[in-house]
């Protein structure tokens, strides 16, 4: 049922976004402010406040990003051939590359985060600057 609920979110998203952003797109930047209140944030109310989608508490998990590219590529796909879906494999492939680093600078920024956890736990006293902690280890 979580991915049935799951795939109505992310559809309802989808098709509201393609079928909408243009004509918003004809305002300009208030266009864009308009698509975010009218569109984009009812639909992430829905999916993600609501939990529509199932996320958990604790878990990563792919937005509606995922779902309003892959209904937008589709639409251009059946509605103007698969000469669209060829002509846009060069940018996902970079959209894939770019998601690949964002996942490994996200672990390092993770583990970074831990680490400084780590020593504020083991400092004597709270509030100690990383130069005192050092000092300390290093007289030991």
């Amino acid at each position: 049922m979580k991915f049935l609920r799951s795939m109505v979110g992310y559809t309802i998203a989808g098709t509201i976004v393609m079928s909408v952003w243009n004509e918003l797109g004809s305002f300009g930047i208030f266009g864009g402010y308009l698509a975010a209140g009218i569109i984009i944030g009812p639909m992430w109310f829905m999916n993600n406040y609501l939990n529509l989608t199932g996320n958990e508490d604790d878990a990563a998990f792919v937005d509606m990003g995922l779902a309003i590219g892959i209904c937008g590529i589709a639409r251009d796909t059946f509605m103007q051939g698969s000469s669209v879906l060829t002509d846009a494999l060069p940018t996902i492939a970079l959209v894939i590359v770019g998601a690949v680093i964002g996942g490994i600078v996200a672990a390092a920024f993770e583990k970074s985060v831990a680490k400084e956890e780590q020593r504020d736990e083991k400092a004597p006293e709270p509030g100690m600057t990383e130069k005192e902690l050092d000092r300390l280890v290093g007289e030991e």
